[in-house]
Parts: C-alpha cells; structure tokens; sequence
C-alpha cells in the first residue's frame, strides 16, 4: 500500500454490477455536465463541457502501476468517480495505455452527455464495457432530473447514445435511474424505454434512488412499482433492487490506511458491508475505523430509511 494517499485512484469498491471494482477518478470533484437531483455526492460545484487535461495521464498510470503491485484482487478497473468522465480529453490516451500494463477488463461509468460528439465516441471504443445512462424519455423531464448544462440538448443528447450503441463492439449496458412521481410512471418509463429500444444496448440496468439523494423529493420508486415498469424495456432488463454489493469476502489482512477508507467514502457512500467488502476490512475492524474517523470529526453518517450509509465529513481532509 502507498505510504501516501492516492490522489486518483480509488477502491477498490464493492459493486453489485462489477465484483470489486478499482476506481480512477478523471476529474475534480463534482466537475460534470449535469446537476442530477438524485446525485449522492451533492451538488455540481463545476458545471461544464469543456474537454480538458483535468488531470495528468502520468500521474494515473503511476498510481495504478503501484496498486497492481500490491497485488489488490480487482475485476474491472473503473473509470467513473466524482464527476463526468468523459471530460477528460486524453481519455482514449489513458485506455490504450491502462491495455498495454494489465489485462484487467476496463468498465467506463458515463452519464453519457458528451456522446454526440465524435471524439467522446471514438474515445470509448477500446474500453471492454461502457455503461451511459439515460434517465429521462423527452426534454422537459431530462431538464428537471439532470438539470444539465445549457449546451446540451435533449434530442441530440440521446442520438449520441443512439450512434455509440450502433459503432461500439464492446460490451453496452445502458443505466436507467427511475423517480418516484416523476420518471417512474408508466407514462415516463415508456418514453425512456422508446429511446432505450434505438440504442440497443446488450443489457439494460433498471434502478431507483437507493442512497442519500442531492434533493430531498428524489425518492425510490415503491418495489411493486418497479417490477412493473421493468416489463415496458425491451430485450435483458437488470433490475438493482438494492444497494447490497456483491458478496465479497474480506481478502485477509489489509493495511487498508485511513486516507484509503476516506477516499472511498469521498466518491461513493458506503454502507458498513460496503466498506468491508471493498477494501478488504473484517466487521469489527471496519467498525473501529469508522467510530474513530467519526470522532475526528473526518467521516459522518447519513441515513436513506432504514440504511445507514458513511460519508467523508469534509472534502479535502
């Protein structure tokens, strides 16, 4: 493990979708094209669709040439985290050369804004698994659940999906985040499911709000509800019912430090298995951490119902 923390590597984190998932953050925090009412990392501090360096090739390479050398168990190296990844213009650089040091499969997690646009297309094409999202069926509900930046447009948003979902040989899931009252109506849901249809994704991910939302209103669709619209989506539909990771057992000792557990809890609240299950803690030792960091003041809980989820306390600390 690194004797200093890692600045864009983040995980690995445990994924009901991915296994354990290593995470490489492309941009600073919460820089993205959308302001989702949903978002369980709070509000868009940095709304943009500008394309740029926003953080050294290098620097990434170096810190997952370590992390592979600590021998940490991964099944996807993840280009997701704390804002939109496809921001970041030497993002096809970055996948060549992750292929050439490791044969670990890469996932991009993309809320899909920029796909309109040539380039973001061509950048995405190496990488094994691409999973965009599309949460909204027409203009006016796009603009009021992902409240995006001005420049993107609705109809040539979900083109772009169209055109990727027709040139990419890897492997597609499309992610579909449903509101109860708004997208998670019948009405709405089909909507979505027409476009979903055109892009043609391999498999379809169907979710509600299951972690403390950006805006109190973004609530979970009722259970009931959601094995309902489940039947409006063509082809292979994925419903994540819950937020239970996949079930991986901790790999034994860890010098998991705390800046690890922080940096985790940064880009993605975490329930206690969570926790454990990612970076590889036993129960009781995740407790301790955790109590600790509370009480320094570095870490904090939040609740959605009856699940209790940790946060970092601060950015920066």
């Amino acid at each position: 493990m690194s004797a200093k923390p890692f600045q864009y590597l983040y995980g690995p984190v445990p994924s009901r979708r991915l296994g354990r998932s290593l995470g490489i953050d492309l941009v600073p925090y919460k820089t993205c094209t959308y302001d989702c009412i949903y978002c369980q990392l709070g509000k868009t501090t940095e709304k943009t669709i500008e394309r740029r360096d926003y953080v050294p090739v290098s620097g990434v390479l170096d810190e997952l040439a370590e992390k592979l050398a600590s021998g940490a168990p991964c099944d996807y190296i993840t280009l997701a985290g704390s804002g939109e990844p496809t921001l970041h213009a030497c993002l096809e650089e970055l996948i060549r050369k992750i292929k050439e040091m490791t044969g670990i499969p890469i996932a991009v997690i993309t809320n899909g804004s920029l796909l309109y646009l040539p380039e973001v297309r061509e950048s995405l094409m190496r990488a094994d698994l691409v999973v965009p999202s599309l949460d909204a069926g027409d203009a006016v509900l796009f603009e009021y659940v992902n409240r995006p930046h001005p420049d993107i447009i609705f109809e040539r948003m979900a083109e772009g999906l169209v055109e990727f979902g027709r040139r990419y040989e890897g492997c597609l899931w499309l992610e579909v985040l449903l509101v109860s009252g708004v997208t998670g109506l019948a009405s709405e849901a089909k909507k979505i499911a027409a476009w979903a249809k055109k892009i043609n994704a391999g498999k379809i991910q169907l979710g509600t709000v299951n972690r403390p939302a950006c805006e109190d209103f973004a609530c979970a669709v009722d259970a009931r509800q959601m094995k309902t619209l489940v039947g409006l989506f063509p082809g292979e539909v994925d419903m994540l019912e819950n937020d239970r990771p996949a079930d991986l057992a901790p790999t034994g000792p860890t010098d998991t430090t705390d800046s690890d557990i922080l940096s985790l809890l940064a880009r993605r609240p975490c329930t206690l298995e969570g926790l454990c299950s990612g970076l590889g803690l036993k129960p009781q030792d995740a407790v301790k951490r955790i109590e600790r960091l509370i009480a320094l003041g570095r870490a904090s809980t939040k609740r959605n119902g009856r699940t209790v989820f940790y946060i970092q306390a601060e950015r920066g600390v």
